[in-house]
């Protein structure tokens, strides 16, 4: 879902300017894939001589797996909010050194001290953005608004949605005015006809590249990833990014140490490198999602900051994921088995 884009070069060139190399060891990054680019990593081993070794995954589920299984092999992760929401809890992260973070200063106020972290201790946002819908306006007249406005049967076999059971049934619950974030039996039962009538509709199921399909006009219509919209709004603007008028759901991904970590100074090198706003930058450039930090933002372009996927106008309603428990399960069995029967 994380496709890279040219970077600026002036930019690229202060970052990578010479600085003499120090001894600086290893560093075990393990993140969701295409979602760093190398060119920060390069950067960042070339100012600290620190070897950054960077494993990836495809889930949140996969990263908390494995490190449950054995945490002491990663220095540093990359978990979405109610991911790192569980995994403080379950004690599986470091508490992080302000001191060793001064530019943590950068970030935006209100992407500090969330739900996931109130203190702010084992957590620091990297990245922000939401899921909405994307419209061909060259192929739809009619007004787009809202959940029910994509899953209409005028565009049976001419929508692309994320392959994403939570963010499914959290679509159904929006439409039923019900809380995204408790999910109960009778919620769940509630839900259900009306994701088994959507899962008709759809023809591309797409949480990696779901804009692919609208790209290649498979597809009129789209819930996708807010990078992905924004991507195809710079590509073309007939492609119009709309938050629901239900609601939407906010994701946060940050950065935190594990806690048997063995590499914690060099993960807060990193962690203060990638707050650094010529750096955090280049992230935007590459994946054009929310920046949290403000002073990078200052560095962005007019039309990078008009981008409406990127910095959705007005007062949107948006919540982000909490941690649901058990209830994870009943939701993928339920999205599951309407998949499979339809």
């Amino acid at each position: 879902m994380k496709t890279p884009r040219l970077i600026l070069p002036a930019l690229l060139a202060l970052v990578m300017s010479v600085v003499p190399a120090r001894a600086g060891g290893e560093l075990n990054l393990f993140g969701w894939s295409e979602y760093i680019p190398q060119t920060v990593i390069d950067g960042f081993t070339k100012e600290t001589g620190v070897k950054v070794n960077f494993e990836t995954y495809a889930s949140n589920e996969e990263l908390l797996s494995k490190l449950v299984a054995g945490g002491g092999s990663y220095d540093l992760v990359q978990p979405s909010d109610y991911a790192a929401e569980v995994m403080i809890r379950q004690k599986l992260l470091s508490a992080l050194d302000p001191k060793l973070i001064p530019n943590l200063q950068n970030l935006a106020p209100d992407f500090r001290h969330r739900a996931h972290d109130p203190e702010g201790a084992y957590t620091v946002p990297y990245m922000s953005g939401t899921v909405g819908i994307v419209v061909n306006t060259d192929k739809v007249k009619t007004p787009v608004k809202g959940y029910h406005d994509v899953f209409t049967p005028a565009f049976k076999d001419r929508i692309v949605v994320l392959n994403d059971t939570r963010e499914l049934v959290t679509w159904a619950l929006y439409t039923l005015n019900l809380p995204i974030n408790s999910i109960t039996p009778e919620a769940l039962a509630k839900a259900r006809p009306v994701v088994a009538e959507w899962v008709k509709l759809v023809k591309v199921f797409d949480s990696d590249s779901p804009k692919t399909a609208l790209l290649n006009g498979d597809v009129d219509v789209g819930i996708v990833w807010s990078g992905e919209a924004a991507l195809l709004w710079k590509e073309n603007k007939k492609f119009v990014y709309v938050i629901p008028a239900e609601g939407a759901h906010q994701f946060i991904d940050v950065l935190a140490i594990p806690a048997n970590a063995k590499n914690k100074e060099a993960a807060h090198q990193f962690i203060n490198y990638i707050l650094r706003p010529e750096v955090s930058v280049l992230i935007s450039e590459a994946f054009p999602y929310t920046n949290p930090n403000l002073a990078a933002r200052k560095l962005l372009s007019a039309e990078q900051l008009a981008n409406p996927a990127s910095y959705p106008p007005g007062t949107p309603k948006l919540e982000t994921f909490r941690d649901i428990g058990k209830a994870a399960a009943d939701v993928d069995r339920l999205v599951t088995d309407l998949k499979s029967a339809r």
